[in-house]
C-alpha cells in the first residue's frame, strides 16, 4: 500500500535529528487553482532586501507577512498585515491538519524558475526551542531540498500544488532547507509558511 493512498493524510517522512511529515492535498472548500488566483490577486506582494554575509541583497522572490506579531530574519524586520478572511480560513484548515496553533504566516511568491530560497534554518529566537513550521504550496511543483548541517546528508521532496509539509522537533536546529533555482521555464508558485511567534 502506498503511504500516500489517502492524499489528505499527514504522513511522517523518516529523517534523523528532526520530524517531517507530508500531506499531498490539504482539504479546502475551494479548488487549488481558485486559492492560488485569490492569493495572487489579493496579496500586496513586496520585494524585500536582506543581509547575507554582511551584504544587502534583494530576495529572489516576492513576500508578504501576516499575523499577530512582527518577525525579524537576516536583518529584515517584518510588521504584520492583518489577517484576511481567506488566510484565516486557510489557517484553520492547516491547524486542523497539523493539530498545532499558528499566529503568523509568511507568503512567498516564486514568479518563475529563477526565483528561489537560499539554504537556511528557521531558528530565530522568537520561534522557540523547537519551531513548528507548516509549509503549504500552490501552483507549480518545486523541489524542496534539505541538507543536514553536520553530515551533509541531503533529502529532496517535490512540493506539489495543494501539498502541506510539517517541520518540527529538532529539524531547524540540525537541517538547512531551501528551493533551488531552475534553468528550465517554470510557472508561478505561492508558498505559505505558518509559524507560531512566541
Amino acid at each position: 500500500m502506498d503511504l500516500f493512498d489517502n492524499p489528505a493524510a499527514l504522513v511522517p517522512i523518516p529523517i534523523d535529528d528532526g520530524a517531517l511529515a507530508l500531506m499531498r492535498q490539504l482539504p479546502l472548500p475551494w479548488p487549488n487553482a481558485e486559492v492560488f488566483a485569490r492569493l495572487l490577486d489579493e496579496t500586496p506582494w513586496r520585494e524585500e532586501s536582506i543581509v547575507v554575509y554582511g551584504k544587502r541583497h534583494l530576495q529572489p522572490r516576492l513576500t508578504a507577512w501576516y499575523g499577530d506579531a512582527s518577525y525579524t530574519y537576516s536583518g529584515l524586520r517584518l510588521e504584520p498585515l492583518p489577517w484576511t478572511e481567506l488566510l484565516l480560513l486557510i489557517r484553520a484548515a492547516v491547524e486542523s491538519a497539523c493539530g498545532r496553533r499558528f499566529n503568523s504566516v509568511l507568503l512567498n511568491r516564486y514568479r518563475n524558475g529563477r526565483d528561489s530560497m537560499g539554504m537556511h534554518s528557521d531558528d530565530e529566537p522568537e520561534l522557540g526551542e523547537e519551531p513548528v513550521i507548516a509549509s503549504l504550496s500552490f501552483g507549480t511543483t518545486r523541489g524542496f531540498v534539505l541538507r543536514h548541517k553536520r553530515n551533509k546528508h541531503t533529502l529532496k521532496l517535490d512540493l506539489d500544488d495543494g501539498s502541506l509539509l510539517l517541520m518540527s522537533g529538532q529539524l531547524q536546529r540540525n537541517w538547512l532547507h531551501g528551493i533551488n533555482k531552475s534553468a528550465r521555464p517554470l510557472g508561478e508558485r505561492i508558498n505559505l509558511t505558518f509559524r507560531y511567534i512566541v
